[in-house]
């Protein structure tokens, strides 16, 4: 039993490291299928598909049921109304998915809000209830979850250290939570691309974040074996005149992550934070393929960066299902491909920025 475990997660420590482990399988990563209504909701536009629940349910059924999925996919984040639905034939989506040897996630904060006192930051809402929520996910075959904590670069002094305590501290208090009650957290504190900063400042940044998120967790008794960090990759601003190339990308996210990830961390999945699917392929390619100490798996949770050219195949028609699943597995594939640093390139996908200001969802 490992020496971190507290009492409060006893009960649940050795499920906790094996699902972590789990998911952390060579060669495979994170599929985040996690957008709110809302949000599907604008990605479904640009489509003209109808924002209806049975649209949603169509879609993520398309996305799990793809042939060869569990090559490359070890876990899906769902938002809370899909972990409740079906397939058509009447399987609950998490019982497709572990069929498939796949595990099934939840989203579980509830979206950011201001943070009063300082230049427009943001705090993450969702720790009322939580332990309840967890269980009712747990029941439902959920086995891990994700919070999503929200920071920016400016030359106003953001992220502001109220900001970071914020963020990192509620961070720190869903793990704990969430492994009261079975699931593994994934820990979420991401540093948003948006903004001028060279790549420099990203990693100077980027590092505070985490040395605090790490103390914070150990501070409220995380068993770390039993949790994922999903941070940004250290990059540049999106409007940074000078942008880093992949390789570059890759040598400062490493040695950030030599700097403040303890070793104890089973595994790394990249938030792709606007990249392209192209960008984000490649970016994880050159990370795994330093040469240097990397103690822990590193791959992918990608939602836009798995899903921008399977939304545009499918269109909403039945007879584009082929076409789209087709379009979801080469951007599976190739992350995949990512993780294990044999990534050569050329996967059918899209090469334009996914950026979104002040991306919500």
């Amino acid at each position: 039993m490992a020496a971190s475990s507290s009492a409060a997660t006893a009960d649940f420590t050795e499920e906790l490291i094996a699902t972590a482990r789990a998911i952390t399988a060579a060669g495979k990563g994170i599929l985040a299928a996690d957008e709110s209504t809302g949000t599907i909701g604008k990605r479904f536009a640009p489509i003209d598909v109808e924002n209806t629940e049975d649209n949603r349910r169509r879609y993520r059924e398309l996305l799990f049921t793809s042939e060869g999925i569990e090559k490359h996919i070890s876990g899906v984040i769902m938002y809370e109304e899909t972990l409740f639905q079906s397939s058509a034939d009447g399987r609950p989506f998490p019982e497709l998915l572990k069929s498939l040897g796949i595990i099934t996630g939840i989203k579980v904060d509830k979206g950011v809000v201001p943070l009063p006192g300082t230049d427009g930051e943001t705090v993450t809402q969702g720790i009322d209830g939580l332990a309840e929520r967890c269980k009712k996910y747990y029941a439902a075959g959920a086995r891990f979850a994700k919070w999503r904590g929200v920071l920016s670069i400016s030359d106003s002094g953001c992220p502001s250290e109220l900001s970071i305590m914020e963020n990192c501290g509620r961070l720190a208090r869903y793990a704990a939570i969430c492994q009261a009650n079975g699931l593994v957290p994934i820990v979420e504190p991401e540093i948003l691309m948006d903004g001028a900063h060279t790549i420099e400042q990203a990693a100077a940044v980027t590092q505070r974040v985490l040395a605090a998120q790490y103390k914070l967790l150990h501070d409220h008794h995380v068993l770390l074996e039993g949790t994922l960090l999903k941070p940004n990759m250290v990059r540049s601003g999106e409007s940074c005149p000078v942008q880093a190339s992949n390789a570059e990308i890759a040598a400062a996210t490493v040695r950030v992550l030599q700097n403040t990830l303890p070793v104890s961390v089973p595994g790394v999945n990249f938030l792709s934070g606007g990249m392209s699917e192209e960008d984000a392929s490649v970016a994880l390619n050159e990370i795994n393929k330093i040469d240097a100490k990397k103690p822990w798996s590193l791959s992918f949770s990608y939602g836009r960066a798995l899903q921008a050219s399977c939304l545009k195949a499918w269109g909403g028609k039945e007879e584009n299902l082929k076409a789209a699943q087709d379009a979801f597995m080469a951007r599976a594939k190739a992350n995949g491909e990512a993780n294990l640093g044999t990534y050569a390139g050329g996967a059918s996908g899209d090469s334009s920025s996914l950026h979104v200001k002040n991306y919500a969802y």
